[in-house]
C-alpha cells in the first residue's frame, strides 16, 4: 500500500500520525509526506531570518521523517500562517497526489475540535479542507485542473481512503504501542520548535494513553485516533 500524509507544518504529521506512520513502514507500507508550508512562522528566534528558518525546519522534518522510515517528501512552499482552501493549493495538493498515486491519504480535519484549540490552527483546517478537495473530485477528474494531465502529463488517480487527524468524532483507532518511542523521537526532531523536550515526550504519551482508553484498550497500550472516510 501507498500512502500519502499531508500536513500544514513540518512537525504536524510527527505529532498527529507519526507513531501509526512506523508501525505502517515497519509492515511494508510505502509512506510520502507532504508539507504545505516550510514553517517559517514557526519558533521563537527573533534573529534567525524566515528563509533560515524554513530551510532548517524543512531539514528537521527530513530527518523527523527517516526516523519513521519516510525517505520521500514534497515541500509545497504555500506561506505559513496563510493557507487558504484555495484553488491554487487544491491543484498543488491534486498534483502531488497524481505524482504519488496513493491508497490512503492522511491529512489534518477540516473540523474545528473545540476540545484541542491546537489542533485548529486555521492552517491546518485549510489543509484539511484543501486536500478533501484535491481526494474528491479533483485528482480523479481529468476534468479538474486539466493543465495537470495535458501539460505535465499526470494521470487522474483515485485515493480509496482518506484519514483525518485531529478531529471530531474518531472511528479508528491504530496501536502504536511499539512504535511510541520513534514518534517521540521523531518530534524530538524538530529542535526549533520544542523548548522543553521532557515535558513533549510526557505529552504525548498522556494523548497515546487517552486514545487508547478512548478505544477500550488495555491500560498499558497507546493509540492514535482517526476519522476513516471511504472514498471510492
Amino acid at each position: 500500500m501507498r500512502i500519502l500524509a499531508i500536513a500544514a507544518h513540518p512537525d504536524d504529521l510527527d505529532f498527529g500520525c507519526a507513531g501509526s506512520v512506523g508501525r505502517w513502514t515497519a509492515e511494508g507500507h510505502e509512506v510520502v509526506y507532504c508539507l504545505v508550508t516550510s514553517g517559517e512562522a514557526g519558533g521563537e528566534d527573533a534573529t534567525m531570518s524566515r528563509e533560515d528558518m524554513a530551510r532548517l525546519r524543512q531539514q528537521e522534518q527530513t530527518a523527523a521523517a527517516k526516523v519513521v522510515g519516510v525517505t520521500e517528501l514534497h515541500f509545497l512552499g504555500f506561506p505559513d500562517g496563510s493557507v487558504e482552501a484555495n484553488l491554487a493549493l487544491r491543484k498543488a495538493i491534486a498534483r502531488v497526489i497524481r505524482i504519488v498515486r496513493p491508497d490512503r491519504v492522511v491529512t489534518q480535519s477540516p473540523e474545528r475540535n473545540y476540545d484541542r484549540v491546537y489542533g485548529s490552527h486555521p492552517d491546518h483546517l485549510a489543509t484539511g479542507e484543501a486536500t478533501f478537495n484535491a481526494v474528491y473530485p479533483d485528482s480523479r477528474n481529468r476534468f479538474a485542473f486539466p493543465d495537470l494531465l495535458e501539460d505535465e502529463g499526470l494521470e487522474p488517480h483515485t485515493v480509496e481512503e482518506l484519514w483525518l487527524m485531529g478531529g471530531p468524532e474518531p472511528n479508528r483507532f491504530v496501536d502504536i504501542t511499539d512504535t511510541l518511542d520513534a514518534k517521540i523521537e521523531a518530534l524530538l526532531c524538530h529542535e526549533s520548535q520544542i523548548p522543553d523536550p521532557a515535558r513533549i515526550t510526557e505529552l504525548l504519551g498522556q494523548w497515546g494513553r487517552d486514545q487508547a482508553m478512548q478505544a477500550g484498550m488495555d491500560t498499558d497500550r497507546r493509540a492514535e485516533q482517526f476519522r476513516v472516510i471511504q472514498t471510492v
